[in-house]
Order: C-alpha cells, then structure tokens, then sequence
C-alpha cells in the first residue's frame, strides 16, 4: 500500500514510519525542513518537504504521492510544556489540527485517496461525568483545554464525516515523547495537585505506532482510543515516574495555590480528569501491547 504520512519526522512519526516500512508498505513522509529529509529517508520513507497550513504546497504533495492512504499525524508540539498557557503552547497545533486537516482532506479528494487516518488525543479530557474510564461512546471534555479542545472536535467531525478513522493517542511516552516532562519531575516541578485523583491514560509510542499501522491495514473507520490498560490517577502515576527517573517523590500543592500557578487545565487534569479504555481497538484492530501498562514502560524507559 502507498502510505502518505504528514509529520513523518515528529515523535511519532519516527517510529511509525519503519513499521510501516516493514510491513511491506511504500511510505512517502514529509517534513516541514529539507534538512530533516536524510533524516526521513533513513527511516526507509520517501522524503518530502511540505508545509501543512498552505493548501497549495498539501496538495501539490498529496498529487505527486498518489498513495492510498493517508496518515495525520502532524504537531508542532515542543520545548518546555506550558499548560498554564495551553492555548499558546498549542497554537500552531490546533491550526494543524483545523487548517491542516482541512487541506489534507481537500488534497484527498482532489487525487481519490479512499482512506484517511488522523491523530486525535485521549489522555485525561474524557467527559467529566460519570465514571473514571470512557469509552469511544462518550464525547470528549469540551472544556479542557479551550481552544485546543475545539481543534480537536473539529479534527474529529471532519475525518469522521469522510469516512475515516481518528485515533485517539493516550499521552505519549518513550523515545523523545517525555524528556521534558522528567526534568520537571527531577527539578521537583512537576507536582501532585490537589487529592491527585484526576485519571489518565498512557501509550508507548512503539505502541501507538503499531495500532496506526493497523488501522491502515484494516482501513478503520471511525474513532478509537489507542490507550494502555490502565488508566490512573495522578497520585499513583507522577510518584512512579519519579521513582523511575531516579528524582525524589514529588510534592503535593493544594488546588488554591495551584489554580493560579500553574493554571485551569493542570488542575483539571489532575482532579477531575477522565482515562480511556482500549477495549474497541483491541477487538476491532486485534490490536496488542508490548507494553500494557505504564508501569511496565515507564521503568524500561528510564532504566
């Protein structure tokens, strides 16, 4: 199958790509640098340099690609995490995630490309009702994160209504996914708010790649949260991942004090957030965990 992949250079695409490779595909994945392009191809991919908020350079892409599906997997999300200031952290993503889907499914029915896959998120923005773990029935957090929640309910409708599939990552972690995040936990800045008892789910990204290819191979369509086993609070899985990063426990702030330290969505997140279950993809996809549960990664990734 030719598989066109946007954003085959970022955290995820570059353990997408081999996978992909390996299964037989032909892979054309682009970058937004040429300098990046050797760096593509060593992947076994076909590198293309393309901007994903200008229509004409999408297109002009998509057409000389000519692949049967493609792949959205683009972000442009890096550096220090900013959640107090999520809106700006997030700006040029949820552009990528407006415009940017919007080009690539104008460029897919321009050149007849029958499928069309996405990456959506589901860490901890399920539905703040009801219980701790949502399924693909239950609607996302309008709220959660402002004008990246809007993004993302876009991204889904758009795909959804074309007839492709959305795949709902957890919070990403391995190769380059969480470095930034564990020097915050080292520095003992990444603290515990509140009871802690906000849920969240977790992905390898050798995980999250595989379900992706996956969902190629099985034209999927639809969304589908692509998730480990077990979704869990904060309280239990901040003191893990500091434990193994080798960083002292981390500390606990009240949600008074944290609201304005660290903003709205952190304390969300981390007291009323909802998990997901991967129950859908498991039956739908056959899909399976190399690594089932962050407990698991997080201590072979830091090792």
């Amino acid at each position: 199958m030719r598989v066109f992949v946007a954003g085959g250079a970022g955290v995820l695409g570059r353990r997408l790509v081999p996978q992909l490779v390996a299964r037989g595909h032909q892979v054309t994945a682009t970058t937004t640098s040429a300098a990046k392009s050797g760096f593509v191809e060593r992947l076994g991919a076909k590198a293309v340099v393309m901007d994903g908020l200008d229509a004409g350079s999408v297109g002009e892409a998509v057409a000389k690609a000519r692949p049967d599906v493609i792949v959205h997997q683009m972000t442009a999300i890096s550096g220090k995490p900013d959640i107090k200031h999520f809106d700006r952290w997030f700006a040029v993503t949820n552009r990528l995630r407006t415009e940017g889907t919007d080009h690539l499914l104008a460029a897919a029915e321009a050149t007849g490309v029958s499928h069309f896959i996405a990456q959506g998120y589901a860490s901890w923005n399920g539905i703040r009702t009801g219980g701790w773990v949502k399924t693909e029935e239950d609607p996302l957090d309008p709220t959660s994160t402002g004008k990246g929640a809007e993004a993302l309910r876009h991204l889904e409708d758009a795909v959804v209504r074309a007839g492709g599939a959305v795949l709902r990552y957890g919070a990403f972690y391995g190769p380059g996914a969480t470095d930034d995040q564990v020097e915050l936990v080292r520095k003992r800045q990444y603290p515990v708010v509140g009871n802690g008892g906000g849920y969240s789910s977790w992905v390898h990204l050798d995980d999250a790649a595989s379900a992706t290819v996956l969902a190629v191979e099985h034209q999927a369509k639809g969304v589908y949260n692509i998730v480990d086993d077990e979704p869990a609070p904060a309280r239990e899985w901040l003191p893990y991942l500091a434990e193994c990063a080798g960083a002292k426990p981390p500390m606990r702030v009240p949600v008074w004090l944290a609201r304005p330290l660290a903003g709205r969505t952190a304390v969300i997140m981390m007291t009323e957030g909802r998990g997901f279950s991967n129950a859908k993809a498991k039956r739908e996809l056959g899909w399976q965990l190399r690594y089932p549960t962050w407990r698991q990664g997080f201590k072979e990734e830091l090792a």
